[in-house]
């Protein structure tokens, strides 16, 4: 007999989810007022406490207002929400958004390098200060110091060995829908070598929504993921602690797939 998973359904995330998605279309404008909480409970056919639930959700991603004894109010989300609205203005259904991929590019494209130069230049410094510890040449550079610098440098070399089997994961294989999860696998590493924790709410935020557009950008995106040699001169130039060079090979990398998405998405 085959089983069939049990989906456990929240009563409070449908109301949220039905509320987040008429706000983020635009049928419910910024400054528009909800109905009360009883009257919304009638309306949907649940408790209040569900519908006050998903009332507290929804003003914590920015989306409504909600003050003791007054009507929640609409707000606009685009002043008020956070990068986790980004994966449902995206997609509508099984529509993508069109000026939202857009942006999502833009940011991509302008991050990337960005993200690129700080991990070079985290590797750079760590290993300076290896040197130097070892050299002798950093103030009060004993034995202990040395035994710090190299617990410092330890977690580096792991990260690099990560970037690079991500290339060669990449070059290896053929399917473009898998290149552009091992890129982005790749991408994560980078990160974790920049340690920039604003960039990688950031990404994550990204990623989430880019992540179920895969298949249908798979056809566009299958010369950038598919470019290995580009993944190995951007991962070679952060490996070397060379923040410039880092950053130019990330735009070379980037550039040509998102200019090829944003005329795609023009056109469209």
């Amino acid at each position: 007999m085959a089983w069939t998973p049990v989906v456990k359904r929240s009563v409070s995330g449908d109301v949220f989810e039905q509320i987040a998605a008429e706000v983020l279309g635009g049928e419910l404008a910024a400054g528009s007022t909800l109905p009360s909480e009883r009257q919304l409970a009638e309306a949907l056919g649940v408790s209040r406490p569900a519908v006050r639930e998903a009332l507290q959700r929804l003003a914590a991603a920015g989306l409504v207002s909600v003050r003791q004894g007054e009507a929640t109010t609409v707000l606009d989300y685009r002043r008020s929400a956070g990068l986790e609205v980004l994966p449902r203005l995206l997609l509508r259904g099984d529509t993508i958004d069109p000026a939202v991929a857009r942006s999502i590019l833009e940011a991509r494209l302008h991050n990337g390098p960005k993200i690129a130069e700080l991990a070079a230049v985290r590797v750079r410094r760590v290993r300076s200060l290896g040197t130097d510890a070892a050299s002798g040449s950093a103030p009060g550079s004993g034995r202990k110091d040395l035994s710090e610098n190299r617990n410092a440098i330890a977690p580096i070399d792991s990260e690099l060995v990560l970037l690079r089997e991500s290339v060669d994961a990449l070059v290896a294989e053929q399917d473009p829908l898998t290149q552009q999860r091992i890129a982005l696998e790749f991408w994560d590493h980078v990160l974790d070598l920049a340690d920039s924790i604003a960039f990688r709410l950031m990404y994550s935020m990204l990623r989430a929504a880019y992540e179920p557009a895969l298949a249908a950008l798979a056809p566009i995106m299958s010369a950038e993921v598919g470019n290995g040699g580009a993944y190995r001169d951007l991962a070679a130039a952060i490996a070397a602690g060379e923040p410039e060079k880092a950053a130019e090979s990330a735009r070379e990398l980037l550039g040509p797939a998102t200019i090829a998405l944003i005329h795609a998405l023009d056109g469209a």
